[in-house]
């Protein structure tokens, strides 16, 4: 099957009248880059678990800098007020800011860093680009979670994704313990497509980037892959990176202690698997959300 075949052939259906769990047909860890920063044991670790964490990736120093980047970004009325900002339902918090690489010159040299960069290639098998990018920033006490998710579900019915050959950073900016809100993650089920039940509302990213209600998981789906995979969390000390699948299927809890969470996210894509029209979706997301520049990223 060609390159164009599968960018047409929808593979992985979704937003239909019901749910069903469909066996992944795409590599994790894709063939094509020989060469970059991540061990073998770092590679295989990935490719069974859909994940895998760098620790220590930014130095304390480097963590102050972005921090201090993060505060400045959130308290800039003009970055606020800009489409590209999602704050939190109840509270009126920045909970996101979008594309943020391109609007922190900063943020857009972390993206193009070998440490980061040459990574991605190595997974993906091949050049990419940066799909999406944003800070997320959860407060203490009124931070609020996401419900259990594939990012690669939304990604494929309403950006048009064709292939599971992205991949995201995590990057914390605060130290991550299992108390404050930290990301869950189901190690192994990113090899099963949980197909969602319901049609995709016009506009819909309007309200599933404050809290997602369409493309999520049943319970009886959630209940089945959690019993068969269990469940980890990501923890540890800012600076620490967690690189996981597009399919991966993770949430994350309400943060009520003191304690902020806050992490640069950057999802990359191949360059051999642009975006198409959306699989289940009347019209593609804005590109602040889901990027249509496959330019490929260069140090």
């Amino acid at each position: 099957m060609t390159v164009a075949d599968l960018s047409t052939t929808d593979r992985y259906p979704t937003r239909g009248s019901d749910s069903a769990l469909i066996d992944r047909t795409d590599p994790t860890v894709w063939p094509g880059v020989s060469t970059g920063p991540a061990t073998r044991e770092e590679l295989a670790a990935h490719d069974a678990k859909g994940f895998h964490v760098v620790e220590g990736l930014l130095s304390p120093a480097e963590v102050q800098t972005y921090w201090q980047e993060l505060e400045r970004l959130t308290r800039d009325e003009d970055v606020r007020n800009d489409e590209r900002t999602i704050v939190e339902r109840t509270s009126d918090e920045v909970r996101s800011i979008f594309e943020v690489h391109r609007i922190s010159p900063l943020i857009g040299e972390l993206a193009r860093d070998p440490r980061v960069l040459d990574r991605a290639r190595q997974i993906l098998g091949s050049d990419v680009y940066v799909h999406q990018s944003r800070i997320n920033y959860m407060p203490g006490y009124r931070g609020t979670g996401f419900y259990w998710h594939s990012d690669f579900e939304t990604w494929h019915a309403e950006d048009g994704m064709p292939a599971m050959r992205a991949v995201s950073i995590s990057i914390a900016l605060t130290d991550n313990y299992p108390f404050n809100g930290g990301l869950m993650i189901m190690p192994g089920a990113h090899r099963t497509f949980v197909s969602c039940a319901g049609e995709t509302p016009e506009d819909n990213y309007k309200s599933s980037l404050k809290s997602q209600e369409v493309g999520v998981p049943s319970e009886d789906d959630i209940t089945k892959l959690a019993y068969e995979h269990g469940i980890e969390q990501f923890t540890g000390p800012a600076g620490s990176a967690l690189w996981f699948d597009s399919n991966c299927m993770h949430g994350s809890g309400n943060n009520i202690t003191p304690y902020p969470r806050s992490n640069i996210f950057i999802v990359f894509n191949s360059v051999e698997n642009a975006l198409v029209e959306p699989y289940a979706a009347k019209s593609p997301r804005p590109s602040h959300i889901a990027s249509r520049d496959f330019t490929p990223l260069t140090r």
